[in-house]
């Protein structure tokens, strides 16, 4: 056997056996930006669904123009504990279960009426944990969504510009020379 063809297939051997763990093609990956969240792409994807829902940008600039899927995920992460975290979490991963048994129809596979619709009757559903486990996680989407809205670029530039304090005045009253 020739030395250097050797060496060559022990340096592929070794690459090969090195690289075979990051091919992991058992589950989907969990989302890094996250570290309290252990959240999907799926998830984050049904979530952009429902925010999308929420700001459709049919007048204004849409939820995903203002990456508000990023900010209600940065804030769950950062600004919830660890019960309030595992609530919304709940609420995400059996949204869909939920609109299924709910509405008769799994919330990505529902138009834009059907889907703003299911949103609002679970905002106004009682009964069943499982309801209040929806209607915490829509509820707490929406507040994150529309503090991230209200604070964007776009709408303190474009929408309502910000003025500095003391802004301008306007007086009511004409000064006449005495």
């Amino acid at each position: 056997m020739d030395r250097r063809s050797a060496m060559k297939q022990l340096a592929l051997l070794t690459g090969g056996v090195v690289l075979i763990p990051a091919c992991d093609f058992s589950e989907e990956s969990i989302l890094q930006a996250y570290e309290n969240l252990k959240i999907t792409a799926s998830e984050k994807e049904l979530l952009t669904r429902i925010i999308h829902t929420i700001f459709p940008g049919n007048v204004l600039k849409s939820g995903e123009a203002l990456q508000l899927p990023d900010f209600v995920l940065v804030m769950c992460n950062d600004c919830l504990n660890d019960t309030q975290q595992e609530a919304f979490l709940t609420g995400l991963r059996q949204w869909e279960l939920f609109s299924k048994t709910h509405f008769g129809t799994e919330f990505s596979q529902m138009d834009a009426t059907q889907a703003e619709n299911s949103l609002r009757k679970t905002l106004v559903m009682d009964g069943d944990k499982e309801a209040d486990a929806a209607r915490g996680f829509i509820s707490t989407t929406k507040q994150f969504a529309l503090q991230g809205y209200l604070n964007s670029e776009y709408f303190m530039t474009e929408i309502k510009p910000y003025e500095l304090v003391p802004a301008r005045f306007y007086g009511s009253k004409k000064i006449e020379n005495a």
